[in-house]
């Protein structure tokens, strides 16, 4: 229950007479400007009513200086604006808690009879001594809460619509921030959100992603970008009628906005060539996209459920040698490329091989051949227990190299000889005079080295020569015995391999061969004996004639002269 009073003191006349109102043709424009803001901002008139109610309790309490309960009260239909207090009504003295609020039913009843315990009892204040710093605080409240009213009425339209891509007008430029006007608000674009490529002028429409609202932010609370993955996505999406009917589906995106953007595609009708699609005949789709984001690069990728090969297209285009996982649970990959491919797989400071592995969601690390051989090499070095020598042992390179060397982290000579001079060129303050001094200061280091080994080695073989003269005298019987065995086998196989072939020669000759060796073999007995005879005359007339032609000079010489 209700009761209305006016306070005594405070108003002379009642809440309806005619001196402490304002005419109705003035409140009803009072409550047509209230209609226009709220339709202007886009919220409930009721709210811009509520806030106008509390600015005239507000003053109207601070005027009078009293900590009474204050409400305000707007009529809608006659425009008049009151202010009143109100007190609970409680049965005795006794059951006051706060005399401030309160009243007991007996003082109640004189202000107002046939008032209940329970009810609250109004009463009004007169609130024409109102003046101008009372009005001031009133207009600061009303705009307040308009503006909290706005600003949750911008929360409630654009917090369920993060990472969708709206139609946005450029409003403004705030130093490197953009103002843009959504329509039913404003969206301010950061500059990390933003394209290094793109300039924009007021007025000109552009579309953005909504990232998000903040609630906290003192200007626009939607934010917007321009460097999202999800406008590539949506333009796409726009430009290819198979990704819109989800023949072809985006399976990832990695994007640095104006610079390259890499994006996997995948196909559910083997007759449809994803990549293809994307690209348009003659390049027209994705050109169309490139325009729109000022000349980004754009890789289109065709997505594989395989790893190793979703990285290697995702490296293109770069040329790659092997991939393999040396971690799966850390989702880390090890990517070995040719020499020459290495600046292209990782791109321009880092950007290819940055992009790729934000596609896979995986780590990579790349490599060339040249890199992994030595890895590999320190890697056996390792194993086998190689020492290491202290770069500082090398004094023909000198402090100032060593500390050059040392700097950069090279602190053995194993580590150095195993660098190449592209790697030494590539440590600041090492030219070609310096690589040079240094190939020969651990050239020579290794070749005393390799001396200074030799004389260990032969320092140790002569004891041990003099000591076993004995076991070399056994050893070298047992190789001559070897080697008399050798022998022995060599020839009986070579009277093997003679026996042989005398058997084959044999077995080859014919019945015909054997008969004509026999007949001739027959003549030559023949012939033989047929030249004894026809010889045996002649010799012994011959016999005689020597004899004479001896005794003839016999005579001659016994003759005297």
């Amino acid at each position: 229950m209700i009761v209305e009073v006016v306070a005594l003191g405070f108003a002379k006349t009642a809440p309806g007479l005619k001196e402490t109102r304002v005419s109705s043709m003035a409140t009803s424009a009072l409550y047509q400007s209230i209609e226009l803001l709220s339709e202007e901002k886009g919220i409930d008139p009721s709210i811009v009513v509520g806030a106008v109610e509390e600015a005239i309790a507000l003053a109207t309490r601070k005027y009078y200086k009293t900590q009474e309960n204050m409400r305000g009260e707007l009529n809608k239909e006659t425009g008049e604006i009151t202010a009143y207090i109100y007190k609970t009504v409680v049965a005795t003295e006794d059951e006051i808690e706060d005399p401030v609020n309160q009243i007991t039913l007996e003082e109640a009843n004189e202000m107002a009879p046939g008032v209940e315990v329970g009810s609250e009892i109004r009463i009004y204040r007169d609130t024409s001594p109102l003046g101008r710093i009372a009005a001031q605080l009133a207009k600061q409240i009303i705009f307040q809460k308009v503006r909290e009213a706005e600003r949750d009425t911008v929360f409630q339209e654009y917090a369920h619509r993060e990472k969708e891509v709206l139609n946005a007008t450029v409003k403004r430029i705030e130093g490197q921030d953009i103002i843009f006007d959504l329509g039913k608000a404003e969206a301010r674009c950061p500059k990390r959100e933003q394209s290094r490529l793109e300039q924009f002028s007021v007025g000109e429409r552009v579309r953005v992603v909504l990232l998000k609202v903040d609630r906290a932010a003192k200007g626009p609370q939607v934010i917007v970008s321009r460097a999202a993955p999800e406008l590539v996505q949506n333009l796409f999406q726009s430009e290819v009628p198979e990704i819109y009917d989800n023949t072809v589906v985006i399976k990832a995106i990695a994007r640095e906005a104006g610079e390259r953007t890499k994006i996997a595609v995948q196909s559910r009708d083997k007759d449809v060539d994803p990549v293809g699609a994307c690209v348009g005949m003659k390049g027209m789709r994705v050109q169309s996209i490139i325009r729109e984001l000022r000349g980004e690069k754009i890789d289109i990728i065709e997505f594989s459920d395989e790893i190793t090969t979703f990285a290697e297209k995702a490296l293109q285009p770069a040329k790659v040698s092997r991939v393999s996982i040396t971690d799966l649970g850390e989702k880390q990959l090890e990517v070995i490329v040719d020499d020459t491919q290495l600046s292209l797989a990782i791109g321009k400071k880092g950007q290819n091989v940055r992009l790729a592995a934000k596609l896979l969601g995986w780590k990579i690390d790349i490599k060339s051949e040249e890199e992994k051989r030595q890895e590999v090499e320190q890697q056996m070095q390792a194993l086998a227990g190689a020492p290491t020598t202290p770069i500082e042992q090398v004094s023909e390179l000198g402090e100032g190299i060593i500390q050059k060397l040392v700097t950069a982290g090279i602190t053995t000579v194993e580590a150095l000889a195993d660098m190449t001079p592209e790697q030494l060129e590539e440590i600041p303050g090492i030219g070609e005079k310096t690589l040079e001094k240094i190939s020969v200061a651990v050239r020579h280091y290794f070749g005393q080295f390799e001396e200074a080994q030799a004389a260990e080695t032969a320092g140790a073989e002569q004891p041990a020569a003099e000591g076993g003269a004995e076991t070399a005298a056994a050893t070298a019987e047992s190789v001559e015995a070897e080697q008399e065995n050798a022998a022995e086998v060599l020839e009986e196989a070579e009277s093997v391999r003679a026996a042989q072939a005398e058997t084959d020669d044999l077995a080859a000759a014919s019945d015909a061969t054997e008969a004509l060796a026999e007949d001739v073999a027959e003549q030559e007995s023949h012939t033989a004996a047929e030249l004894a005879v026809e010889n045996a005359p002649v010799a012994e007339e011959r016999e005689p004639a020597e004899a004479e032609d001896k005794q003839e000079r016999t005579d001659e010489e016994k003759s005297p002269r």
